[in-house]
């Protein structure tokens, strides 16, 4: 079975302050537990974003009758572990096992609205607003549990929830306490919060329970769903961005393929569901060759790409602007380059998919969106519904870190799904249809230029980023759902999003006493969104780049180099702990050892990685042999999960610096398939440490997509150490080297 624990939205609705509490009062015992009297300490700081759009404790956990507490949190699993550490600090705070916490993500009506599952701020957000209103749920429990039982707060302990008095050895259960209520309460500060020193799973290596399942090939992902009299579909989609559909003949179609129930045509969005899956697979292709498009599309040459988006950027935006630049460069030699990356795909390994059911009065879909809240206002603007009409349920996909095509395959299914109420509708989405169709993370392109002065240290910082959008993720504009751009009275995107994501960390983190940052947005020929780190993976790729030039430039050591420019010891703690880690190796001849430095968007997590390369003096093919990476995201959480995280970020980035770039001609996405668009297999991939430095006072920091912008940079200055020859254009490939 799919986890997606046991409720559904009517469930919900039916438990809701209807918990029937079937044990006697006074009458439960608890033997002799292990009271874990765990010290308190009063948390006054603010309470963490999430919460503040749900600030009641029964917003973030539920008290089930069978004594277990079911956690409720917006986010979905995308392989971040999220699950397991939103359970450990739950179990921490409730004093409970790690098996009596049931945590349920990511369900329209039932779970919190937090958006997006984006960002690495699922533990920052997440997690600690379930450690805020666990906390918070334990005091009152104790409070409640103390009247109940006639005795005070001080004469309680609490286990594994269930409350015993130590004088008069009564007790109670969580439920028998609640009596068949919710706590309903606030969360606000101070809140008591476990001492640090008193954690037993926070801060430890906490295996995650679907791992398992997903090495035996169990169900897990949504592409396993299967419902009874379950119906499959396929969407026929045109070559080119802009095909408007002139005809379609499908008179033959019944002949020609058994099964098929109805085709639906939406203005020049085309579908077609059968009885079994492979049936609409045959129906797919035989609408594919009997449909006519008029084609629009227009790209531009790939090769003059960086040049095209040179010349439809607007007027740059001046983003950063400290001290005087034209000042520094007056006064002190200056070096400068230009860095270009190409257009990136997701190229999950999963190729969308969705399920859909209409009853008559609900919609549901089921979906791998990161955000079902702001999917199912978008799907409800395109369809004309009421929000409280669609009913979303997130279910794993495989695999994927950031807008992928989720929310247009569950557009896809809730368009078919009206066609055919009652029955499940499931559309997944074919390996072409994937690649030419998701968004991609925006090619880019950043100059930067940098003075020195006589003994060595930067004068003066100018970047300039040249970037499109990085989040057009779903929202209440239709427009944003691939669908509604093709259907009857098409709707197009109003706004391009959050364009600041272009421009992460273009301002370098580094001690520099004049520094200017401008950013020239474009609106690009291919269709973009959020990709793992955003705009950060390029900028970092420039700026680290530029810092071993300017090392070199300087004579320094380029880790020396970086910590003469950091007045943040974290910074600099991360940059040692990682020279430690790389101080043995030994290089042979052909290889090169780089290193990179980034604090995520220059307010979160630290990371430096260091990737040592070889390369082939004859074919010019690099190999990255092992990467390494010291990382400070404060407080750790699951050093497992976060460790995995670190690691599955250095392998996707080096494979996009050595392979990845989408291609195109004139109307048409030419990068179809594993083959046009190659990706790191197995051989590979390289070895990877990780070294966290754990600071259990700080605020805990998400890791998901820390790692990823310093490998792309590490790797780039270790083919320069390796080869003599620097790189300024992705993918670095053969061609370069």
């Amino acid at each position: 079975m799919i986890d997606t624990t046991s409720a559904s939205r009517r469930k919900f609705l039916q438990q809701i302050g209807y918990i029937s509490v079937g044990f006697p009062l006074l009458t439960s015992c608890i033997g002799e537990p292990d009271p874990v009297i765990a010290a308190r300490e009063d948390y006054e700081g603010g309470l963490p974003g999430s919460m503040r759009g749900a600030k009641t404790v029964n917003a973030w956990l539920q008290v089930l009758e069978d004594g277990r507490i079911r956690v409720l949190s917006g986010k979905v699993e995308l392989g971040q572990g999220i699950r397991t550490a939103i359970r450990q600090v739950a179990a921490e705070e409730l004093d409970m096992e790690l098996d009596m916490v049931e945590v349920q993500l990511a369900e329209t009506g039932l779970t919190p609205d937090e958006g997006y599952t984006a960002g690495s701020g699922s533990v920052p957000n997440s997690a600690m607003s379930v450690r805020y209103a666990a906390a918070t749920a334990r005091q009152k429990l104790l409070e409640l549990a103390s009247v109940k039982l006639n005795t005070t707060a001080d004469d309680l302990l609490l286990y594994n929830g269930t409350i015993k008095a130590k004088k008069s050895k009564e007790s109670l259960t969580f439920a028998e306490v609640l009596d068949g209520a919710q706590i309903d309460m606030e969360v606000t500060t101070p809140v008591k919060i476990k001492s640090k020193t008193e954690h037993r799973y926070v801060g430890k290596a906490v295996p995650r329970t679907d791992i398992e399942k997903m090495v035996r090939g169990e169900q897990v992902y949504v592409q396993d769903l299967r419902f009874p009299g379950m119906v499959h579909a396929r969407v026929i989609r045109p070559a080119g961005y802009k095909a408007e559909l002139i005809k379609m003949d499908d008179t033959g179609l019944a002949a020609a393929v058994p099964g098929v129930i109805k085709t639906v045509v939406n203005g020049s969005f085309v579908g077609v569901i059968t009885e079994k899956e492979y049936q609409a697979v045959k129906a797919g292709r035989y609408l594919r060759e009997h449909t006519e498009w008029e084609d629009n599309t227009s790209f531009p040459e790939q090769k003059e790409l960086y040049n095209h988006i040179r010349s439809i950027a607007e007027p740059s935006s001046n983003v950063k602007n400290e001290g005087d630049v034209t000042a520094a460069f007056a006064n002190s030699p200056t070096v400068k380059a230009t860095y270009r990356k190409p257009y990136l795909k997701h190229a999950s390994m999963g190729p969308a998919c969705a399920v859909a059911m209409y009853d008559g009065d609900l919609l549901h879909v089921w979906s791998h969106s990161q955000g079902i809240y702001p999917m199912r206002n978008g799907i409800a603007a395109m369809l004309g519904m009421e929000t409280d009409k669609i009913h979303i349920l997130g279910i794993p996909g495989a695999g994927c870190y950031g807008h992928s095509t989720a929310d247009d395959a569950a557009a896809d299914a809730a368009l078919l799904a009206l066609e055919l109420p009652g029955k499940y509708v499931r559309v997944q989405w074919s390996r072409t249809d994937e690649h030419t169709w998701e968004p991609y993370g925006s090619a880019m392109i950043m100059e930067v230029e940098a003075s020195l002065d006589a003994e060595g240290k930067i004068t003066g910082w100018k970047s300039d980023v040249w970037t499109d959008s990085h989040s057009c993720r779903p929202n209440g504009d239709a427009g944003t759902l691939l669908d509604a751009r093709y259907i009857t009275n098409p709707v197009q995107m109003k706004s391009r999003g959050y364009l600041a994501g272009g421009h992460r960390n273009a301002d370098p983190y580094y001690a520099i006493p004049n520094m200017q940052v401008n950013a020239h947005f474009f609106d690009g020929p291919l269709r973009v969104s959020s990709l793992r780190s955003l705009g950060a993976y390029t900028t970092i790729f420039a700026i680290e780049c530029l810092m071993d030039e300017l090392a070199e430039k300087a004579g320094k050591d380029p880790l020396d180099f970086r910590i003469a420019h950091l007045t943040d010891e974290r910074a600099v703690a991360v940059i040692q702990k990682l020279r430690e880690m790389t101080a043995r190796e030994t290089l042979v001849d052909g290889e090169g050892l780089g290193y990179a430095f980034s604090r995520y968007k220059n307010t979160a997590a630290y990371a430096t990685v260091a990737a040592r390369v070889a390369v082939d003096k004859t074919s010019g093919k690099v190999a990255v042999k092992k990467m390494w990476a010291a990382v400070d995201v404060g407080e750790v959480i699951n050093v497992d999960g976060l460790t995995n995280q670190l690691e599955g970020g250095m392998i996707q980035a080096a494979s996009w610096t050595l392979m990845e770039e989408v291609t195109f001609t004139d109307n048409e996405i030419t990068s179809k398939d594993w083959s046009t668009y190659p990706i790191f297999r197995y051989p590979d991939i390289p070895e990877v440490e990780v070294a966290l430095i754990d600071r259990p006072d700080e605020p805990a920091e998400g890791g998901g997509e820390v790692s990823m912008p310093p490998s792309g940079a590490a790797i780039a200055n270790a083919v320069y150490k390796a080869s003599g020859k620097r790189v300024y254009e992705l993918p670095i490939g053969v061609r370069k080297v």
